[in-house]
């Protein structure tokens, strides 16, 4: 009988296939797998009351390196919550946490109220894990196959797991690529079938690792449209972690930002903006006052911003402020030179300025 392997280790895989105590298996193709049904989930439903995901002063060591510092934070049903940071912040290690993979040296975790470490199968259940690798599937088999094998490892029966896989399957925008094989799917499409299966138990957590690390940007805004749908649509609370600073604007409701495992930020995303330091300002001119506008706008403020046009009318410049002045100084600058200021208006602050502010001294 012909057999598949998955090359994933244990803590790869989505928190109820891990529970199963499933690592580096072979598995037959067409074996009828056993039934690993856990005690029945909690089916109250949640309330905005209860924090779907509360963490509070988090800690994990590995010898004598600090991986995670005190980390702390809440994460309601319906809301996506950003997990951001650079590479060796943390953001993997407070996942597998939360996803019950990992333990941590000091703190506490809860899911829907209940403590993770007492919860057993009915708080993994309540969780679903998109890792960030791609070898956490059987490449040669279906899309389908896959998550009926995924589906059995959750405790379904045969033909729940059959039904739940076409239903996920069409959740996730793959249900005409059913039958094809794993190793031919686009990444794009590989990382809707690790959404698929995350969602195989119907959970209120949705914990998200990198799910656009190395995707096209349309393929990144396809995972994030369907992960804000199954926020919006199923209540489920999502934890988003990324290093990728600008996907979260319109995107995100709160973000945590980690560096070297400690909180630099915690709150909503506006908030977090805030923390760019502005700039960047458009200057509207009242027209034909100058021959040579933008000439003469560099001229009288060479020694306080640097000068671009910024639209295609001759009367908008962009003003980038050079450090040591401020806005005022421009102004002041341009009245004296004789110029009347229409309007004036700031740039948009980038996500990106927020995060480099903010982990600047750490």
């Amino acid at each position: 009988m012909a057999t598949e392997g998955v090359s994933s280790s244990k803590d790869q895989l989505p928190p109820c296939f891990a529970a199963a105590s499933i690592s580096d298996v072979t598995i037959p193709v067409e074996a009828d797998l056993f039934d690993l049904r856990p005690p029945g989930r909690l089916d109250a439903p949640a309330t905005t009351a209860i924090p779907a995901v509360s963490l509070d002063g988090v800690s994990r060591s590995f010898k004598r390196h600090a991986a995670l510092s005190d980390v702390s934070l809440a994460v309601s049903p319906g809301q996506i919550h950003a997990l951001l940071g650079p590479n060796g912040a943390g953001k993997t290690t407070l996942l597998r946490i939360m996803a019950g993979l990992m333990t941590p040296s000091a703190g506490s975790v809860r899911i829907l109220g209940r403590d993770h470490r007492d919860g057993g199968p009915s708080v993994r259940l309540d969780i679903g894990l998109v890792p960030s690798g791609s070898r956490s599937f059987y490449p040669r088999i279906s899309a389908f196959e896959n998550l009926l094998f995924f589906g059995r490892m959750c405790g379904l029966r045969r033909k729940d797991a059959a039904r739940r896989a076409l239903e996920v399957l069409d959740d996730v925008g793959l249900a005409d690529a059913r039958d094809v094989r794993v190793q031919s799917l686009s990444t794009g499409m590989q990382r809707r079938l690790a959404t698929a299966r995350a969602l195989l138990p119907d959970p209120r957590v949705l914990l998200v690792d990198e799910a656009t690390h190395d995707l096209d940007p349309r393929a990144a805004s396809q995972i994030r449209l369907l992960i804000r749908r199954i926020a919006n649509e199923r209540g489920a609370a999502v934890i988003w972690a990324t290093q990728r600073v600008e996907e979260i604007r319109a995107f995100a409701d709160d973000v945590t930002l980690l560096d070297r495992g400690r909180v630099c930020f915690s709150g909503p995303v506006a908030g977090f903006l805030r923390h760019a330091v502005a700039d960047r300002f458009v200057v509207r001119l009242l027209a034909t006052e100058f021959p040579r506008p933008l000439a003469e706008v560099a001229v009288c403020l060479s020694s306080i911003a640097d000068v671009r046009p910024a639209g295609s009318d001759g009367d908008e410049f962009l003003l980038e402020i050079r450090d040591g002045f401020v806005l005022g100084s421009a102004l002041d600058a341009l009245a004296a030179a004789g110029f009347t200021v229409v309007s004036c208006s700031e740039e948009r602050p980038g996500a990106e300025a927020a995060f480099l502010r903010l982990t600047a001294g750490t």
